[in-house]
């Protein structure tokens, strides 16, 4: 299976915060937001991702990123020149994902608990398929989620709602409940922005372990040595996301 981030749009919601940066490089906490759609992916064992951003904020994401070779990731770009829909990133990954089987990921979209990477997993498993929003939908022969997308934008809508009606409508929608304990935290306000913070800064603090911690999750998923993981860690200089990578590879020698 291979993932999509759609880390695009203007963000004027958080104006005048995003007139200067793109939202989903702001930080939830001690990482940047896009960290989190990651680390969903990667724990879902999907490493070949590409990231849809903007023809202003593609080279900032380059520069944050790279190829992704340092989280065990395959790592490409693509760019969204006007926001026109979330189902518009398939139809910007259409060679990109081909035929095979591809979860979308919103880059300002925090997720925390159990099942969603194992929901993912099993997603992935199936012959063929598109993960939307923890919506996972079989495709139809010769008839996927890029031409839904497609027949959709020729009408002007290419709104994620749309896709699944046209799947619902030929009874190929599978819904997956997310499970009672998982948390799905907006970052489109000021208000909610601090409130994601607010829960990953305690979560973090209680457990003494990090949410959306791509290094770690590389690392413990045997996409990255250890070697790697001191690297890394080293290389954060004397913060305390450097501090925690260095503690997670000592622990494990």
């Amino acid at each position: 299976m291979k993932g999509i981030v759609l880390a695009g749009g203007s963000g004027t919601r958080l104006y005048p915060i995003t007139q200067g940066v793109s939202k989903q490089l702001l930080p939830v906490y001690d990482k940047p937001m896009v960290y989190y759609p990651l680390s969903t992916l990667l724990l879902a064992g999907i490493r070949d991702v590409l990231l849809i951003s903007t023809p202003e904020d593609v080279k900032a994401y380059e520069r944050l990123l790279g190829d992704g070779s340092r989280f065990g990731l395959t790592l490409r770009y693509a760019v969204q020149p006007r926001p026109e829909g979330l189902a518009q990133a398939f139809l910007i990954g259409r060679d990109f994902v081909g035929k095979d089987a591809v979860a979308l990921a919103l880059g300002d979209n925090v997720f925390y608990g159990h099942g969603l990477p194992e929901l993912l997993e099993r997603a992935a498993r199936r012959t063929r398929g598109a993960t939307v929003f923890a919506y996972w939908v079989r495709d139809p022969e010769r008839y996927g989620v890029v031409e839904f997308a497609k027949d959709g934008s020729a009408l002007g809508i290419e709104e994620i709602t749309d896709v699944n009606l046209a799947y619902l409508s030929r009874k190929e929608l599978h819904v997956e409940l997310l499970g009672r304990g998982t948390a799905w935290l907006d970052t489109g306000t000021h208000a909610s922005l601090l409130q994601a913070s607010n829960f990953v800064e305690t979560i973090q603090e209680r457990q003494g372990l990090k949410i959306a911690c791509l290094e770690e999750i590389a690392y413990k998923k045997g996409y990255i040595t250890h070697a790697a993981l001191v690297a890394l860690g080293k290389g954060m200089g004397k913060s305390s996301y450097g501090e925690y990578l260095l503690r997670i590879a000592g622990e494990d020698r």
